[in-house]
């Protein structure tokens, strides 16, 4: 008997005030890195009218103009119209940022201290952090999760085109996909909301969006007749971004993974520097669970790390294949060990994470993207993975 579900995943534009605030961190995460490689950054923004607070705990030798990098951040969003309260050039910036705790400091760095057992690099922090694949795209990537990205990356390259100059910058979509067998069959519906300039009547944005955007990106293969298009449901959305809602760093760490298919371990990313393992250790996970599948050892696949605050090995290290894994889930493990290592530093070495390339991270997700400067995405460990399988 075949099984048969729905499964749904979201994603959100640059413009929404969730990411708005994402940006902002990122990008002081950017200017610290790019003038001082052994920045330690937490930075954290919220968003509300035409109000940006940035706060968090930055140690750090660059020389920073705050309120300019927020401004910046906020004019490449897009929020220069004049019927924007949410204005780069008119919000109110107030920044709260101190130094790292020094008992934090201590437990990251590469030296002794009174009560810390190694000299060597630890964790940021306790926690767990998870990292998924699978074949269902080219990106090995679940299918819901990318074909909503999809959506909102060419939603905003017309609007930032100027085709379109109705298009304002907050947006949401959503792909419900239909899977049979594990598989994933047909799009059963499509969702996308698109904040627009008043006056715009909603026949013609909704023409505009099926037209121009979803047969445009999404498989066609995979819309059917049935297929239902819900394209501005409420039927107007004028008041959109900060004005219309509140943002903060951290609250899509669901749009920023797997659509909600792999786990997540509940530390956000944006706006941390490599030495939190919330950000380094899930991209680590990432990089070892995409290399399973490309080598063909499972068709998906998550691994699960732990960590305590300073320790530079994790507490445990666990990998899953769902049952479609070509030999034993101990096996792949035991390759995994041989071929990757799990300590901070060597996380930060190997993926080669000190530098400023967090920006190109924060906007449809930090997974599925094939730019180089994201190392994780690679799969130059399959063929060593294999090889240690035997």
């Amino acid at each position: 008997m075949s099984s048969t579900y729905i499964f749904s995943s979201e994603s959100v534009g640059e413009g929404h005030p969730d990411k708005v605030a994402d940006t902002i961190s990122d990008a002081v995460l950017d200017a610290c890195l790019t003038q001082d490689p052994s920045s330690r950054v937490a930075c954290e923004t919220y968003v509300k009218s035409n109000i940006a607070i940035v706060g968090g705990e930055i140690t750090t030798k660059a020389k920073l103009d705050y309120v300019q990098i927020v401004r910046d951040a906020v004019r490449e969003i897009g929020y220069v119209n004049d019927d924007d309260v949410f204005h780069a050039d008119k919000i109110f910036v107030q920044n709260i940022i101190t130094a790292q705790s020094p008992d934090i400091a201590q437990g990251v760095d590469a030296k002794k201290a009174k009560g810390k057992k190694t000299a060597e690099q630890g964790a940021g922090d306790q926690g767990l952090m998870f990292g998924y694949a699978c074949n269902e795209t080219p990106e090995l990537m679940p299918a819901p999760i990318m074909f909503a990205h999809r959506l909102g990356r060419e939603l905003t390259a017309i609007r930032k085109s100027g085709k379109a100059p109705w298009l304002r910058p907050d947006a949401k979509s959503q792909v419900s996909v239909e899977y049979v067998d594990g598989k994933p069959t047909r799009i059963i519906n499509v969702v996308i909301s698109t904040q627009h300039a008043a006056g715009k009547a909603h026949a013609e944005i909704e023409k505009f969006c099926i037209e121009k955007i979803i047969k445009k990106v999404l498989p066609k293969g995979m819309l059917t007749k049935t297929t239902e298009f819900l394209i501005n449901p409420t039927g107007n959305f004028v008041v959109g971004g900060p004005q219309g809602d509140t943002g903060l760093t951290g609250r899509k760490i669901i749009v920023d993974t797997y659509g909600g298919m792999g786990r997540h371990g509940g530390g956000a990313f944006s706006g941390k520097d490599p030495s939190k393992v919330d950000r380094s250790a899930a991209y680590m996970g990432r990089w070892v669970a995409k290399n399973i599948v490309a080598a063909g050892l499972a068709a998906k696949c998550e691994v699960q790390f732990a960590y305590a605050i300073g320790h530079p090995q994790p507490v445990s290290v666990y990998v899953d294949t769902f049952g479609t894994g070509t030999t034993s889930d101990a096996a792949i493990l035991a390759a995994v060990q041989k071929v990757f290592s799990f300590k901070p530093a060597d996380i930060i070495s190997q993926l080669n994470l000190l530098r400023p390339i967090y920006l190109k991270t924060t906007n449809y997700g930090h997974f599925g993207k094939s730019d180089p400067d994201l190392t994780w995405e690679a799969t130059d460990k399959a063929a060593a993975l294999k090889k240690a399988i035997g």
